[in-house]
């Protein structure tokens, strides 16, 4: 491998909701930081895929209430990031791919840029990193360049692109194909001259920019003002919310691909997956290996006389058990299961609005709430009280702050915490514990080198997360 003169630089899109893959995914914490194939994450395979010679270090964006995750994420395989702007609001593709551009347009315009979704399978990183390759000279050349996936069945699920010939190298785009239906689909199929749209595109900061201000020059002034009021918070860059709020939410496709003139598709034909709902979770199973029957389970799910399902448990205390089922999915977590035919896998997010609309919980969150600090998850959850698990990862620190409503008591069962309360502080080790009484100002902090666990129990009329005063915190929430 031949690496270009100009690293490309990776800008990884990760704030996306993920609702096709609910209750997996929810906008708590969405796919992309799951594990829904193999061990890491889908932002953490995508982070590494865009690593090593060809590449500079990455520019993330992501929303305020991810920003820590994706930090730790990278932490944990090796990888540092460019910069992390964090979105104000979410405002779909266009804006996040301009404020990329304009960001680094400020130390190059000519900088090679690759913006890719964090959220896609692509077992093959040099195969991906060929491809790339193809595309630089004709990025440098003022081309912007897609990567259209050779497809391998009639999908209804993702928008397609037509070349304007079928000849295995890079080709003019003749144009964008919305979702065909199934007839549509098979035709493209067998033409020839049709790809999967990955949604992944390479180009100069210049170019991109210039293709703004040619077909959607609206979004320049408010972008620029966003980068403008950016201000440094840890280590990322929030951009300014007034400006960012007023942009409209729309897709790099809508405002700007579909009307460029300079496309260019280079072929990527190795396997790839954008996961986009449970029947592609269930295809990417049997990838190397078709499954006896069609039937996909994982160790806690059972099938008994089934074909062509997909049973998952995410919950250690789960155990899903399927007899007689055909073209059928279960998915279940520890508060919630879903249950659909397989070839309605494009509709899980209606279940997500359905349940949105009626106030459930969740549509949108899990048990288990993740916080810069560490995580917590609640046990039980009764009438005037709470008990919850919290762990605090080695050298982090919850937020000085007291409560209105409830009081807490503490009890260590993993690690050592060191406590304040009002002006007392007090190292609380294994199988100790201490009270927070209401209104009491009160932190907690591990000062060791593993995780520390503990056990809360709350008390009181009121025991909502909103029911916090912070007075200070080193993760600068407010």
């Amino acid at each position: 491998m031949t690496a270009p003169l100009s690293p490309v630089v990776p800008v990884l899109l990760s704030g996306g909701s993920g609702t096709r893959l609910w209750p997996v995914s929810r906008k708590s914490f969405p796919k992309q930081f799951a594990p829904l194939v193999g061990h890491e994450s889908l932002f953490q395979a995508s982070a590494r895929r865009l690593s090593g010679a060809r590449y500079a270090a990455p520019l993330i964006l992501t929303g305020a209430d991810f920003r820590f995750i994706v930090t730790e994420q990278l932490a944990d395989i090796g990888v540092a990031p460019a910069g992390v702007l964090i979105e104000p609001a979410a405002r779909n593709t266009a804006p996040a791919v301009l404020a990329a551009a304009l960001h680094l347009a400020r130390s190059d315009p000519d900088t090679l840029i690759l913006v890719a979704p964090s959220d896609h399978v692509v077992p093959d990183d040099e195969a991906f990193g060929r491809a790339v390759d193809q595309g630089v000279p004709l990025a440098q050349a003022g081309r912007i360049v897609t990567f259209g996936i050779q497809p391998t069945r009639p999908e209804t699920g993702y928008g397609w692109l037509e070349l304007s010939d079928d000849s295995a190298g890079p080709a003019p785009l003749r144009r964008f194909v919305e979702k065909p239906d199934a007839a549509t689909a098979e035709a493209m199929l067998r033409d020839g001259r049709f790809l999967w749209n990955a949604g992944i595109f390479l180009f100069t900061a210049r170019t991109i920019i210039q293709a703004f201000r040619t077909h959607a020059p609206d979004f320049i002034p408010p972008v620029e003002a966003a980068l403008d009021g950016a201000t440094r918070d840890l280590g990322f860059t929030r951009l300014a919310a007034e400006p960012w709020q007023a942009l409209p939410d729309l897709s790099i496709d809508y405002a700007v691909m579909e009307k460029a003139d300079n496309l260019s598709v280079v072929r990527f034909a190795d396997h790839w997956s954008d996961l986009g709902g449970w029947d592609a979770i269930w295809r990417e199973a049997q990838v190397d290996k078709p499954a006896w029957r069609g039937v996909v389970a994982d160790l806690r799910s059972t099938a008994i006389d089934c074909d062509n399902v997909l049973l998952r448990s995410d919950d250690e205390g789960m155990q899903v058990v399927g007899i007689g089922l055909k073209d059928t999915m279960v998915v279940a977590t520890g508060d919630a299961v879903l249950v659909a035919d397989m070839t309605r896998a494009q509709d899980v997010r209606q279940a997500v609005s359905a349940l949105k609309s009626r106030g459930i919980r969740q549509a949108e969150s899990f048990l288990r709430d993740h916080r810069p600090w560490g995580w917590f998850e609640t046990l039980v959850l009764g009438e005037r009280f709470q008990v919850k698990r919290i762990v605090v990862h080695p050298g982090a620190a919850l937020s000085l702050q007291s409560h209105v409503h409830r009081a807490e008591h503490w009890i260590v069962v993993s690690g050592t915490a060191r406590v304040t309360v009002d002006d007392k502080v007090t190292l609380v080790t294994e199988n100790q514990s201490i009270y927070v009484p209401l209104g009491a100002v009160h932190r907690m902090e591990n000062p060791g080198k593993v995780p520390m666990v503990l056990i809360e129990v709350q008390t009181g009329v009121y025991l909502g997360e909103d029911d916090i005063i912070r007075y200070d915190d080193v993760y600068a929430r407010s």
